[in-house]
């Protein structure tokens, strides 16, 4: 217990690895050899779905790909003849430390630790929904708990997706929440605070020193209510600030991720060299093509404006905002398939954790082809995040990173949002008889 307790006063940075010490058991090694027979596998290098093809998986990698291979003597037999083999899938979007409770309870009223713990959870729940691999776009508060949780998963103390971690992300002065508050009080901010060059650039290197592998930062916020839509917000960094993100950033070869909503916000931010641009509600034409030109990704996360537009219990005016964004959003993902720029699955799940597949219905009723947005979840998504020869498509050599629905999906890509087997580094995490 007085290790423990020394945990406790140190903070929250080794708090998840507490529950492998309370709980020692480690998840199970790969196993030596197993061999998948599938129904069908989707190729995504192809485009195409090839009936009768074996998976020989030794060690964790992907070894042999054939069609009626022999299995080895040796070889677990997995027979998924009645199901549809795909890559993991990867979200390049999500967030592991949030729930769907009030913003404000969660800076608030729970301790790090404790979402720490929730983030375990949420860590599960999103590799039992078929995803092996995500980048958490920004912890909200809780400081650098998604790195902590990406080395105990990686470690082997708690199960979960591999993560790149974005830990605090950046915003300027006035520009994120908490918002409304008494001057008076000294609170936490969802993010962390910097302004100016020099300001912008320590604030880089302090998060890349405690693990982040990724840099986001808001460049659009503080929305204000025009034409009924809540969701149109300010330019925050000057352009000065921009490039000095992206330049300190990649010197330690680490990239830039973009929250914006604007045209205009989006526009600067492909100027100044960011990697992605999350969001991005409202981009018109001349930015996507710019953006196809410069190789910025876009990554529409179409599951989160849809949800809130969708909801229920949430009052008819915030209701009535979100359907109107949504309806943007929608117009705003088919300039995009027009403009050819380079689209990366992400859904902006933050609750329920393990629904994310619900963003590949989304793409397909708003005009993508079924396999591309699937190719949009496995190598486009690992292209993005640099890990296109380690997993991301189902080659040998390739971790053997691999899930399976019923169904086919490209008849049916809403089959994915039921994942019976989960695969992932070579370990069965998940399967449906």
């Amino acid at each position: 217990m007085k290790r423990i307790e020394t945990f406790l006063r140190a903070g929250f940075l080794p708090f998840v690895i507490i529950i492998g010490l309370i709980f020692p058991t480690r998840l199970p090694a790969a196993p030596g050899v197993t061999a998948l027979r599938c129904g069908g596998m989707v190729d995504v290098d192809s485009g195409t779905v090839r009936d009768g093809m074996v998976i020989i998986v030794e060690d964790g990698i992907i070894r042999a790909v054939g069609k009626d291979l022999p299995v080895p003597a040796d070889a677990e037999l997995v027979d998924l003849s009645d199901a549809t083999v795909l890559p993991g899938l990867i979200d390049c979007h999500t967030h592991l430390l949030l729930r769907g409770t009030s913003y404000n309870d969660q800076l608030l009223k729970m301790s790090i630790p404790y979402r720490a713990i929730l983030g375990v959870e949420a860590a599960r729940q999103t590799l039992d929904a078929g995803f092996t691999t995500v980048r958490d776009m920004e912890t909200e508060g809780a400081m650098y708990a998604d790195a902590d949780l990406r080395d105990a998963i990686a470690e082997g103390h708690v199960p979960g997706p591999r993560v790149f971690a974005c830990t605090r992300s950046l915003v300027t002065t006035g520009s994120y929440a908490l918002f409304g508050m008494s001057w008076e009080l000294d609170l936490p901010h969802g993010a962390q605070v910097a302004d100016g060059v020099e300001g912008v650039r320590l604030a880089v290197r302090e998060q890349i020193s405690h693990g982040a592998d990724w840099i986001k930062i808001y460049a659009d916020s503080r929305y204000r209510d025009r034409d009924g839509d809540s969701l149109v917000g300010t330019p925050t960094f000057t352009d000065d600030e921009l490039k000095a993100i992206v330049d300190e950033a990649e010197r330690e070869g680490v990239h830039v991720a973009a929250h914006t909503y604007t045209d205009e916000a989006s526009r600067r931010c492909a100027l100044a060299g960011v990697t992605s641009i999350e969001h991005g509600l409202y981009i018109g034409d001349a930015t996507f093509r710019l953006m196809k030109e410069r190789g910025t990704v876009w990554v529409p996360t179409l599951t989160a404006y849809y949800t809130r537009a969708h909801d229920s219990s949430s009052a008819p005016a915030e209701r009535r905002r979100y359907e109107v964004s949504a309806a943007r959003h929608r117009e705003t993902f088919a300039r995009a398939l027009n403009s050819g720029v380079t689209i990366a699955f992400g859904t902006d799940m933050y609750f329920p954790h393990g629904e994310g597949t619900r963003e590949f219905g989304l793409m397909v009723d708003y005009g993508m082809k079924p396999m591309d947005a699937i190719v949009s979840a496995t190598r486009e998504a690992a292209k993005l995040l640099g890990i296109e020869h380690e997993t991301g498509s189902l080659r040998p050599g390739m971790a053997a990173d691999i899930v399976a629905v019923r169904g086919n999906p490209l008849v049916d890509i809403r089959v994915l949002e039921n994942i019976i087997f989960v695969m992932k580094d070579g370990v069965i995490h998940k399967r449906v008889n």
